[in-house]
Parts: C-alpha cells; sequence; structure tokens
C-alpha cells in the first residue's frame, strides 16, 4: 500500500461489515465503592485483530477520529472506545450504517443503554438494575457480577 491509499478514508459499509466480524458491543458494571449506587457502568465498543493487521485498526480509529488502538492479549490489538461522547458518535454511525449479523441486537441494546446512560438513569437504582439486565443479554449472555450481588439478588431461605 502506498503512502497515498493509507490517506483515504475507509468506506462506511466496509468498517461495517469489518465490526459485524471482529467487533464487540460490551457493557461492563464494576464495583466502585467510590460511586453513589457503590458500581460504575462502564460501556465500550471494541475491534480486535492479530498485531500484523494493526493498521486496520488504526485506519477505523483515524476515521472515526477517536479511541484508542492497544494491546489486548498476546498477539492481538484492540481499537476500543470509552466516554459516552464518543460512544454516541458510534451509535450515531451504526444507525446510519446498520450492522447485518447477530450483532445487531447487541447493537440495539448497547444503544439503549447509551441512551440511559445520556439520561442519567445510570445513576439511579432502578436505572442501573434495567442497565444490568439488558448487558446480560448481550456477548451470547455473559454473567455480570452486578446481577449476582447481595444487593440485587432476592434470596429465599432456601437458596442459602
Amino acid at each position: 500500500m502506498d503512502a497515498d491509499n493509507q490517506q483515504e478514508s475507509l468506506d462506511s459499509d466496509w468498517i461495517t461489515g469489518f465490526v459485524d466480524g471482529e467487533g464487540c458491543f460490551y457493557v461492563g458494571i464494576n464495583r466502585i465503592e467510590k460511586m453513589s449506587l457503590g458500581w460504575q457502568v462502564l460501556p465500550e465498543f471494541r475491534v480486535t485483530q492479530h498485531e500484523r493487521d494493526v493498521v486496520l485498526l488504526e485506519r477505523i480509529r483515524d476515521d472515526f477520529g477517536f479511541g484508542s488502538v492497544r494491546p489486548n492479549h498476546g498477539d492481538r490489538m484492540d481499537y476500543r472506545v470509552r466516554g459516552l461522547d464518543n460512544l454516541n458518535e458510534v451509535v450515531e454511525f451504526f444507525e446510519r450504517h446498520p450492522l447485518q449479523s447477530k450483532k445487531r441486537s447487541d447493537f440495539e441494546t448497547f444503544a439503549e443503554i447509551i441512551e440511559m446512560m445520556n439520561d442519567d438513569l445510570h445513576l439511579t437504582k432502578s436505572g442501573l438494575d434495567r442497565i444490568a439486565r439488558l448487558a446480560s443479554t448481550m456477548n451470547e449472555g455473559v454473567t455480570r457480577s452486578y446481577l449476582e450481588s447481595s444487593e440485587t439478588v432476592c434470596r429465599t431461605p432456601d437458596s442459602g
């Protein structure tokens, strides 16, 4: 690839297809005592590639104009986007250029969570509970520690 080609913007539909295969919309909920509810909602958009293809991640980052490219595990690299302002732009992009795979459902859930955060609902107990339930449906139903905490699980006398 010559220097002129490296400056070209990637096609939006190409980015969408690439994310359909290699991207992830994730919402973590982490125990942070200093937060008002004791929990932090951490949404993230991520694309992972082998380090030999890091230039693709850098080009996606450059097209979006934000985010970071950093090592993941071993020979893997990530393009990561955090922060509500940037994630709002990511949501707008994928609303204009819809994903085609099962990942579209995860994106729609992610977009709903981002909207809830825009409305500060993650700062309320009921909003945090709803976000946790939504997040638990994403990415093959990964279990969230928040949903399993004693603060959110209603234990019966028989459950230990």
